[in-house]
């Protein structure tokens, strides 16, 4: 090799380049600086960021303002921002990115104003960010319309529209099959008991807090949720096998109370037994509870725009949301409790009561058939089998140790112990979780069906191949869902009509947990399911309302 040496003179002095000086001073000078004079702060309020601007005294109008941040998963590039002055101060509200990046703890980035920020068009910033943020929805091309007055997008809606649909929603989830029988065996209990006026009162206030508690629970462990970057949505607990199984439990349990095979208190010492006997009022509190534990598999009409606008909105909305959610779903309840005299219709207490009860732990069985196949469909057919071995070592349980209390052999209280163990053993690995899960289930069903499993990038290739999308967002554990699919979607008529338009059919199968699809459900204003969506060939796309009619179908695809 060969060593080369270069020798270079130093200048004493500089001297701008004739021709490119000027223009490199200014565009230096053009670069933004950090902001002088003005005070930022920066607040999470859900999907939306709070920047408040204060200009220094005597300031310009800085005219139109945005901002571009340094880094990604933060604010949605693609969302509009808006801009308010209150006085002197102005407030530019940030979209949260629907993709939202973890550690997003500082707003920073630059300013840009039409008329200037501290003396240049552009002046970065880099401020704390106070207050939380979750992921925000994903931006649509155009607004989505809808045929249902109820059920407005949530760019449309305002608190006031989404309380009243919330109150609405909540007066009709008590006509739901998830909820009636429950209700109903509340009302038996009004029947049986001929307590003191006041002692009603407290049975209608323990009912409605424990509703109404349950509903804010519910509330913020979604928000806590998303804002740990999870994409939930109503319902979302039903995505787990584990709590399915355990709410089949539950029914089959209750079911088999009500067909006379034991009593709670066989399984309780006599003093808790005798104690919570008497205690009405917090009997009262727990049939709430129970209420709202059951009722989150449905969505009635009007719930689904309401918990669309809650879901977005900060937390104290969201909270006042669902309150709204849970009065509506509460009152009927207290209102038969606070005014008693609707009793005196009803025949008197007598035998007719015990087959009424009986008559309704088979709404319990049926339910507990559907959770079964709720779990066929998020795991596979051995794990309904499973299920309902496991169910009936429970049954088996049941028997033995009721034989047991009424004084037959002490085997019987062994077999009772051993039913219980096995009924351990076959559920465990489904109530913990430990379960092979069929990921590619959903879509080989769609795929039988003539339905094509969702994805975006479906939707918009067959969107821009010029075809009609009908997109249904679904669940198994959705009974709407279900009654829409079987009553409507599978109607021959509707099928030839969709086949006439030649309308490409897609399923969304929400029943396990699915980001793109909860971030779908977000971008058109909802948070749960069902949602049905009419993509057309250069129109907006229409959302359909959650209870189907054929009528509805055949208008929708009129507007093609």
């Amino acid at each position: 090799g060969v060593d080369l040496t270069l020798t270079l003179p130093v200048a004493t002095g500089t001297d701008a380049h004739p021709k490119w000086g000027v223009p490199i001073r200014a565009t230096r000078d053009a670069l933004p600086r950090p902001i002088r004079g003005w005070t930022v702060t920066a607040t999470g309020e859900g999907p939306k960021v709070r920047l408040v601007l204060t200009p220094p005294a005597g300031a310009a109008d800085p005219g139109a303002i945005r901002f571009f941040p340094f880094g990604e998963g933060q604010i949605e590039p693609s969302a509009p921002q808006t801009l308010a002055r209150d006085g002197p101060r102005f407030t530019l509200t940030l979209p949260v990115a629907n993709q939202l990046a973890p550690g997003f703890t500082r707003v920073a980035g630059v300013l840009t104003a039409q008329n200037g920020l501290s003396g240049s068009r552009a002046a970065t910033i880099d401020v704390p960010l106070a207050g939380t943020v979750v992921a925000g929805p994903k931006p649509l091309e155009a607004p989505a319309p809808t045929l249902d007055v109820g059920a407005p997008a949530t760019s449309t809606l305002s608190l006031a529209a989404a309380l009243a649909f919330a109150f609405g929603g909540g007066l009709l989830l008590n006509l739901m099959p998830c909820v009636f029988p429950v209700l109903s065996i509340k009302a038996m209990g009004f029947v049986r008991h001929h307590d003191a006026r006041s002692t009603m009162h407290h049975e209608a206030i323990a009912y409605s807090v424990g509703v109404v508690l349950s509903f804010v629970l519910l509330a913020l462990a979604l928000v806590a949720l998303r804002a740990a970057g999870e994409e939930l949505g109503w319902g979302f607990q039903l995505q787990s096998p584990a709590v399915v199984t355990a709410l089949a439990l539950l029914f089959f349990v209750l079911a088999l109370n009500l067909s006379g095979l034991f009593e709670f208190g066989m399984f309780a010492p006599r003093a808790v037994a005798g104690w919570t006997a008497k205690n009405r009022t917090l009997d009262a509190f727990l049939g709430g509870v129970l209420a709202v534990v059951v009722a989150s598999p449905c969505t009635a009409p009007f719930m689904g725009a309401a918990l669309g606008y809650a879901i977005t909105q900060p937390v104290g909305v969201t909270i006042a949301v669902f309150v709204a959610l849970g009065l509506g779903m509460a009152l009927p309840f207290a209102t038969l409790a606070w005014f008693p005299g609707w009793r005196r219709r009803l025949p008197k207490p007598g035998p007719w009561m015990e087959r009424v009860k009986q008559v309704l732990a088979f709404p319990l069985y049926a339910t507990v058939a559907w959770l079964a196949w709720v779990v066929g469909v998020q795991v596979d057919n051995d794990a309904v089998l499973r299920l309902a071995l496991g169910l009936v070592m429970v049954a088996f349980a049941a028997w033995a140790w009721r034989a047991f209390r009424a004084g037959a052999a002490r085997g019987f209280g062994l077999a009772a112990a051993a039913g219980l163990v096995g009924a351990g053993v076959l559920m465990m690995p489904l109530l913990t979780g430990a379960v092979a899960t069929a990921e590619a289930r959903a879509a080989k069903s769609a795929a039988d069906e003539g339905w094509q499993a969702f994805s975006p990038v479906r939707v918009e290739s067959l969107a821009a191949a010029g075809r009609p999308v009908f997109v249904d967002f679904t669940a198994a554990w959705c009974v709407t869902c279900q009654v829409n699919k079987r009553l409507v979607l599978n109607d021959p008529e509707v099928i030839a009509a969709f086949g006439r338009h030649n309308v490409a059919l897609v399923r969304a199968d929400w029943t396990r947990r699915d980001p793109e699809i909860t971030q779908a459900l977000a971008a058109l204003g909802r948070n749960g399911v069902p949602v049905y969506v009419l993509h057309r060939p250069g129109k907006s796309p229409l959302v359909l309302p959650e209870v189907l009619q054929a009528g509805m179908i055949h208008d929708a695809l009129s507007t093609l």
